[in-house]
């Protein structure tokens, strides 16, 4: 069941699974919360697994014409606040990645660790810039309808298309519900996010990164590259997965995630 606290004039939609130890899932562009509960699901055993509408999407209001990373990390701060929650493993799905490394440089004291789980802390490319403008663009337009569905198919692997087109559906049916001015507003936070490689690589927090070798929106090669990890980072690469581990190879990316959680457990919640 949904949950809301009020944030800065506005509210905050959030639900919760489970009770222990405290793992916020933030979930990617052109997604809500709904695309965790069979993942989170994994964890309610062992863990309190939160899960929050980031603004904008889902039952989350809208702030502005721009969420920035840095507004968004703000929420999640004052949600775990709000929960009397001290200590908290943050996982961030590719947009949500980008929050979540926002989070590490503001709010450090409060993590005991966190998770890029198809994500990177690069800024945008011009490439990537060229593209979020011309999505900006169609959705003013009136028709995003027509931008998400392929967005969401090139998610997931090209070989795992058919295994998971039910799940490729639901995505589709998640992203269609996303108001226009949500997706504007945090396309144009995406456009203005800094590089965060230096908060990645300083490792004041434990870092997992999940990355896809079929992945069609970061090639993991490339990105793995450019960043020099800290000793107490660990990368995963998922054999069989596109942008969409937590479903491609929910096992697999599950066993990854609680293994490292509880090599940097909290006994502070």
């Amino acid at each position: 069941m949904r949950k809301f606290f009020e944030y800065n004039g506005g509210r905050i939609a959030w639900y919760e699974y489970g009770s222990g130890e405290a793992l916020v899932l933030l979930h990617g562009y052109l997604e809500t919360s709904e695309i965790w509960p069979d993942f989170a699901g994994r964890f309610s055993v062992r863990y309190r697994v939160i899960a929050m509408d980031l603004p904008g999407h889902g039952l989350s209001d809208i702030y502005g014409e721009s969420h920035t990373m840095e507004f968004m990390a703000g929420t999640v701060k004052e949600l775990l606040d709000h929960l009397g929650i001290k200590k908290a493993f943050l996982t961030g799905h590719s947009l949500g990645g980008y929050v979540a490394l926002a989070f590490v440089e503001l709010f450090p004291e409060y993590l005991t660790g966190y998770c890029l789980f198809h994500s990177h802390p690069f800024a945008d490319t011009p490439e990537a810039l060229e593209k979020r403008e011309r999505e900006i663009r169609i959705v003013k337009a009136g028709k995003k309808d027509i931008m998400y569905p392929d967005n969401v198919t090139m998610m997931y692997a090209s070989p795992n298309v058919e295994r998971f087109s039910g799940a490729i559906e639901r995505s589709k049916a998640i992203a269609s519900g996303i108001p226009g001015e949500g997706i504007i507003a945090v396309l144009r936070g995406m456009m203005a996010r800094p590089s965060r490689l230096r908060v990645m690589e300083e490792g004041r927090v434990p870092c997992l990164w999940i990355l896809g070798r079929m992945d069609n929106y970061i090639p993991y090669g490339v990105v793995q590259e450019k960043v020099a990890l800290p000793p107490d980072a660990e990368v995963v690469l998922l054999e069989n997965s596109g942008h969409m581990g937590f479903i491609e190879e929910a096992e697999r990316s599950a066993e990854v995630l609680d293994q490292f959680i509880r090599v940097n457990p909290s006994d502070n919640q």
